[in-house]
């Protein structure tokens, strides 16, 4: 693949069309005219994403200050540190998205990726609001410091943390592709298990206000999730000469790898919590990882697991999970896939 760095896309250039000739590394003005994108039913992504506002304060967190305490020992320490997992994991995406939309010459996906940097700060504002209303400010630092200190997370974090610093190093298209399949990731795997406590903890009646919120949270994560695999799918149909076998390969290795190092996260710190069986959770996980590949135009790599093995979750992920939309419906050209294997499968 070629090195070939690119540069940052101009803010105004008139004398280039308003449509634009590319994704990255194309050709546009900088004007912005929903009406005449070059996907256009990515004006209908957008404005899902603008109907899912919402603000982390707006949730009542009163029925969890008074129960928080009432937490077996396990419970409040696996939720201390799950939200310190989601708040190390949605902090760079922020950023991550702002960089993707710099170097993006097609205004869409610029600010399709504005609106998804917004909505990654609120998540991340949500921890924050999560833990001031449950524990001591001490003890948030804490939390906050498990990114950079737990050697276990550390560990999970490491594939995720090297690719996106590669991407500020060095922006080649390359490293634009490999940084779309870890947000993929991050938004359709990597949160999972901890979602999953935080679901576990509601259907027992515990912590309904946090769980409340981070069922907004993977509501927006599915979407950019969609997205992130849209326009990943849009790019490489744009740049065949990046669809190889080797770059395929690299994918599939990425998953497994990120599959092995979820699980063993989540085994971590869900194994003294009731109400969660490790062997369910370690095939959810794989469940995930099939769906995102799936997303990405690739064959799933655990066949024993196309069906969610943790049934009891659907109550809580199903409602966005099975949202049937044809994104393709009006699409504006064909997108060519990772492999001949399996299309765009809905979340």
């Amino acid at each position: 693949m070629s090195k070939l760095l690119l540069e940052r896309a101009k803010t105004l250039e008139p004398l280039f069309p308003n449509k634009s000739t590319g994704l990255f590394g194309g050709k546009s003005s900088g004007i912005l005219n929903w009406n005449d994108i070059a996907y256009p039913h990515w004006h209908k992504m957008y404005k899902r994403l603008l109907g899912n506002y919402w603000q982390a304060d707006e949730i009542n967190m009163q029925s969890d200050v008074k129960q928080f305490e009432t937490l077996t020992d396990a419970e409040k320490e696996a939720y201390l540190k799950i939200i310190g997992l989601l708040s190390t994991l949605d902090a760079p995406q922020t950023r991550t998205a702002l960089l993707l939309s710099l170097y993006a010459t097609d205004a869409s996906v610029q600010s399709i990726m504005a609106v998804i940097a917004q909505q990654e700060a609120v998540h991340n504002e949500s921890y924050s609001y999560v833990l001031s209303s449950v524990v001591t400010l001490n003890q948030q630092n804490k939390s906050f410091q498990l990114g950079r200190k737990d050697p276990v997370l550390q560990k999970r974090n490491e594939h995720v943390t090297n690719q996106y610093n590669a991407f500020v190093e060095e922006p080649t298209l390359e490293n634009i592709l490999k940084t779309m399949v870890f947000t993929a990731l991050l938004e359709g795997m990597f949160f999972y298990s901890g979602f999953a406590f935080f679901y576990n903890l509601a259907r027992h009646n515990k912590m309904v206000g946090t769980s409340t919120m981070v069922s907004y949270i993977n509501r927006d994560e599915l979407e950019h999730g969609r997205f992130i695999s849209e326009l990943f799918r849009a790019t490489l149909a744009e740049n065949p000469e990046y669809n190889t076998p080797e770059f395929t390969e690299w994918v599939y290795d990425t998953f497994k790898t990120s599959v092995e190092n979820e699980i063993e996260w989540s085994a971590y710190v869900l194994k003294d919590v009731d109400g969660i069986d490790l062997v369910e959770m370690a095939g959810y996980v794989k469940y995930r990882a099939n769906k995102m590949l799936r997303m990405l135009g690739l064959s799933e790599i655990y066949p024993e697991y196309t069906e969610n093995p943790m049934k009891w979750i659907r109550a809580y992920v199903d409602n966005f999970d099975g949202t049937k939309t044809d994104f393709f419906e009006q699409k504006a050209r064909n997108y060519t896939k990772t492999s001949d294997l399996n299309g765009f499968d809905d979340l």
